[in-house]
């Protein structure tokens, strides 16, 4: 086997020395250090995103837009379709977990695509009308869960009103 070039690489844990510019007039990096001549990029720092004094980017662009509801409800969405197909009898949020129809400590809405050809006792927390009208229309029951908080409002997501 040759090695080839593209094939080198440095040591484990070795590191290599940065370039020391501006370190007199011989070499490379001597005199203007890489930086050319004059100019305010030549002498002193310049702070990333200045534009020359004309308004930057980051604060032309606009923040803060739009409205994310703290509140939200979120459920996981579950068809007839996939009942029919899962072969339980009593479809339950600890069914369909163990099944691995649905996440851990989901809240559950069953929605009506599909079609149901047995007679099923669904309960989950919430359901369309159309998937409750198919559901005892096969000769099956619906139970509705009540959520954790009952008719409050859910905890806050996230903790954006923590220091208030």
């Amino acid at each position: 086997m040759t090695i080839k070039v593209h094939d080198l690489k440095p040591a484990p844990g070795s590191n290599k020395r940065g370039k020391r510019v501006g370190r007199g007039i011989g070499g490379k990096g001597g005199k203007t250090a890489g930086r050319g001549t004059k100019g305010q990029k030549a002498r002193s720092k310049v702070p990333a995103g200045f534009e020359g004094g004309q308004m930057p980017l980051h604060i032309r662009v606009p923040k803060l837009r739009g409205f994310n509801n703290p509140f939200r409800v979120e459920y996981q969405a579950l068809n007839l379709d996939t009942i029919e197909a899962s072969g339980l009898d009593e479809i339950t949020p600890d069914a369909l977990h163990a099944k691995g129809l649905v996440g851990k400590g989901a809240f559950v809405k069953v929605l009506g695509r599909g079609e149901l050809s047995r007679a099923v006792t669904v309960k989950a927390h919430a359901f369309s009308k159309s998937a409750e009208a198919a559901i005892t229309a096969a000769g099956g029951s619906v139970e509705v869960i009540p959520l954790p908080w009952g008719d409050r409002r859910p905890p806050v997501k996230g903790n954006q009103f923590a220091n208030r």
